[in-house]
């Protein structure tokens, strides 16, 4: 297993990015966690890593209710980012909403890989670490 160099939740809920970052770190499947509280957290954090030595996230795990720039907001301003602040990471959205709304209109965004409701957990982290980054988190 190669680990990512990092995984970034950009998640307005302390409790959930606690779970979730603690469901990253017991699987050992990256050197970093990044925790940002909300969309503009995010996306202001992103465009820092421009430099070779500040490597960016390989994954995102987004929320989509959040106060100010929601994960579909997030989605819209990161499609418009210099290609070398996106090149490579994959995005999946986390979401307590339970709306079929919301599932259609994540389906509208081709680099969103994986839509799934919280918490996190080992079996969903490992089932899209296998799909995204085939032979690298194989048993």
């Amino acid at each position: 297993m190669q680990p990512l160099r990092e995984i970034l939740l950009i998640d307005d809920s302390e409790s959930d990015n606690f779970v979730h970052s603690r469901v990253i770190k017991k699987a050992k499947v990256t050197a970093k966690v990044t925790i940002k509280y909300s969309g503009e957290e995010g996306l202001d954090y992103l465009k820092t890593l421009i430099d070779e030595d500040y490597p960016k996230p390989d994954l995102i795990f987004l929320d989509i209710n959040m106060p100010g720039m929601d994960g579909f907001e997030f989605l819209e301003h990161y499609e418009k980012l210099e290609i070398n602040q996106k090149a490579g990471v994959v995005i999946a959205m986390l979401t307590t909403s339970t709306s079929p709304v919301d599932k259609q209109k994540a389906e509208k965004y081709p680099l969103l890989c994986h839509f799934d409701n919280k918490p996190l957990t080992k079996e969903s982290l490992m089932k899209i670490l296998r799909e995204q980054f085939p032979g690298r988190f194989d048993d």
